[in-house]
């Protein structure tokens, strides 16, 4: 089951670099670099996984300062790299971030980057809670306004998402808190967790 909003994956690691190289052999397909978030300290790279949804790499950004509070998402917080969070997509992050899972959801941010063209895109999101809620499970939210989705300029290379799934000591307390979010997720019993499974063009299955 995945949610028909979901917008795209988060993967932190500690060096893009050699993270980026690492997925790239694993799943035998090229990223698209995307472009650095000015004040958090980070930059990504992305990968189409549908019409409207892709796969995050988050890493430091070395051309930018780290900031005081700590890098977006803990992303080069000398932990091995993980799948952090997902983000789903709603035109309401106001009414999400008042709702009764409100304590769950950060604050409403308005934020920019420069692609590598240098156009800049605009969005809105609901500022990511670090570390994220119930081990990555409780999405944050985005919306793209006037903004075309990414995936528009993205190359499709055959990649694909397959599964989705969440693991935590109590999974229906955590399946209550997605169901106050309207956010729909698989969430099994176990150490709390976000797994994703990704379908290749050779038709091989990778798990992150």
């Amino acid at each position: 089951m995945i949610d028909p909003a979901a917008d795209h994956l988060v993967y932190v690691v500690p060096d893009l670099g050699p993270a980026v190289r690492a997925v790239e052999d694993r799943l035998g397909v090229p990223f698209t670099p995307g472009g650095s978030h000015p004040g958090l300290g980070t930059r990504n790279v992305l990968l189409r996984l549908g019409p409207r949804i892709y796969l995050e790499l988050l890493g430091p950004d070395p051309g930018q300062p780290r900031p005081p509070s700590g890098l977006w998402l803990a992303a080069g917080g000398g932990v091995r790299p993980s799948l952090a969070t997902w983000c789903v997509r709603s035109d309401d992050l106001h009414g999400l971030a008042a709702g009764p899972a409100g304590h769950l959801v950060g604050p409403v941010r308005s934020m920019s980057r420069a692609r590598p063209s240098g156009d800049r895109i605009a969005w809105t999101l609901t500022m990511p809670h670090t570390p994220p809620p119930h081990g990555g499970i409780v999405p944050f939210f985005i919306d793209w306004g006037e903004t075309a989705h990414p995936c528009e300029d993205l190359p499709d290379h055959g990649v694909s998402l397959s599964a989705l799934r969440g693991r935590h000591p109590d999974p229906a307390a955590v399946r209550a808190d997605l169901g106050g979010l309207g956010v729909e997720l698989a969430v099994e019993a176990g150490p709390p967790s976000l797994h994703a499974e990704l379908r290749t063009p050779a038709g091989t299955i990778v798990a992150l």
